[in-house]
């Protein structure tokens, strides 16, 4: 049995894409990704069933890699659709505080039960050493003192590990989520926001929104930032904070660049031309 990793995310950023395409609202958007992810967990727990694993190697990398990614993406849009269905209103001072005390309860879940365990330490430090205890079906030591959850897990398709690490996944997408809803522009939180005022004040994006939207689809389409553990919005969200400008209907233009006439990426294709005579000139 084969799952590649690549083939999972790729599969994710398409329905993404599409979903985000269709410009529904968010509540929506999050309920069609946790239907779409639940049955991807689905057949893939069918597959390991039937064909298990052909080695060690294999079973390490499904369960540290694979089934994490898959889980805390379903984790995540099922908290989203859950905070965007409760939330009284969607502005002003009361959307603020419903949007601040979920941040603020997130923080406390993993300042208690995620940063602190030696889990944590070790796969944040990318060690290897004890994968073997960590993600090979029946190892489970209850030694360890683990939390109550190890008791409602399926032993035969986790090493509840796996599901750490997707709880791992989905706090940290929820944070970026809910430090966008509260106002990523204002929020002290957000690390592009660290930028000194008098450095960042004069840093601007001079060329066309669309040749800036070309470019966040190449970085965003070639997995260049964070492994391609990213979504297209919050790319286009870093951009437009960095260069401080908007950047609107991304979605739609990038479907009008798809049918252009002659070249699809005009900007791309002179960055590559302004880079080479700048070479040659140096030479």
């Amino acid at each position: 049995m084969e799952i590649l990793l690549s083939k999972i995310l790729s599969q994710i950023r398409h329905q993404e894409d599409k979903l985000a395409s269709e410009l529904m609202p968010t509540a929506e958007e999050a309920y069609q990704m946790t239907l779409f992810l639940n049955e991807m967990m689905q057949n893939v727990k069918a597959k390991v069933l039937k064909d298990g694993f052909k080695n060690e190697e294999q079973e390490i990398d499904f369960f540290k890699n694979i089934k994490p990614q898959i889980l805390g993406k379903l984790i995540y849009y099922n908290k989203v659709f859950r905070i965007e269905t409760t939330c009284p209103v969607n502005i002003g001072e009361i959307h603020q505080s419903f949007v601040e005390n979920e941040l603020k309860s997130l923080k406390s879940e993993y300042k208690e039960s995620i940063c602190n365990t030696y889990f944590y330490r070790y796969y944040r430090a990318g060690r290897t050493d004890r994968d073997h205890s960590y993600f090979m079906l029946g190892k489970i030591n209850y030694h360890d003192g683990l939390n109550s959850g190890v008791f409602e897990i399926d032993l035969s398709f986790s090493t509840y590990y796996d599901n750490k690490i997707a709880h791992i996944i989905a706090n940290e997408l929820l944070y970026t989520y809910l430090l966008n809803k509260i106002n990523p522009e204002e929020n002290p939180d957000l690390v592009l926001l660290n930028l000194n005022d008098e450095i960042s004040k004069d840093i601007s994006w001079t060329n066309s929104q669309n040749a800036l939207i070309e470019l966040i689809y190449a970085l965003y389409a070639s997995s260049s930032v964070s492994n391609g553990n990213i979504g297209i919005r919050k790319l286009a969200l870093i951009f437009q904070i960095l260069f401080r400008t908007p950047v609107n209907d991304i979605h739609h233009a990038f479907h009008r660049m798809k049918t252009r006439a002659g070249s699809r990426t005009t900007f791309l294709d002179q960055l590559k031309i302004s880079l080479e005579e700048y070479m040659d000139k140096d030479l």
